[in-house]
């Protein structure tokens, strides 16, 4: 890629991580599984959790896994680009996965991506964020704070390890998925958030 500028190969691995973090899995998996339109049930998103509500465990974990590795995929490619370009492949596939052009920007929360895409960058601050998540899940037990509270630790965990400029992209994916987890956020205020475990 020495041929191409810094901008065109920040901006073709952000076009094609772009389109790599839009392939909805989770929809692709439970239609073909003849488990319908995952849209047309639950919360209407595309990603794991909403996936589990049609029964089918396995559909779910293999939901979350693809789309963890959309985001580790998407960093290793950037990363082969340009060694900068990694975090821009980051914010391409975490945008691609919450507003796929295929889907009329309509997607997921962002969390499986998210944490891929994290990983892929440095992984020691995965395993915090991981940790972060798993500990607030077993203390409140509820998916979606614990996902809020992982994500709003990312960059801080991200910039202590020194990769502070890495840092400000990761606060703006975690913002993103603060915006798309709103209504989780309102249940949460209300006290009629699903607790993990309790069918509501």
């Amino acid at each position: 890629m020495s041929s191409l500028s810094p901008f065109a190969v920040d901006a073709l691995a952000f076009v094609l991580a772009y389109l790599l973090g839009s392939i909805p899995f989770g929809l692709l998996l439970t239609r073909g599984a003849g488990a319908g339109d995952i849209r047309a049930i639950g919360s209407g998103n595309i990603g794991a959790t909403n996936v589990l509500r049609t029964g089918r465990k396995d559909l779910a974990a293999a939901t979350l896994l693809l789309d963890a590795f959309k985001g580790v995929l998407a960093v290793l490619l950037g990363g082969w680009l340009s060694p900068g370009a990694a975090i821009v492949a980051a914010l391409g596939a975490f945008l691609g996965h919450i507003a796929p052009v295929w889907l009329r920007f309509q997607g997921g929360k962002g969390v499986a991506t998210f944490l891929g895409a994290l990983f892929a960058l440095h992984w020691p601050t995965g395993l915090i964020v991981c940790a972060v998540w798993l500990a607030a899940a077993a203390l409140w037990r509820f998916s979606s704070l614990a996902a809020l509270l992982a994500s709003a630790s990312a960059p801080f965990v991200l910039w202590g390890f020194g990769h502070a400029d890495q840092a400000p992209v990761i606060a703006i994916m975690a913002a993103l998925l603060w915006w798309k987890h709103r209504e989780n956020i309102a249940r949460l205020s209300s006290g009629t958030e699903s607790r993990i475990g309790r069918k509501t």
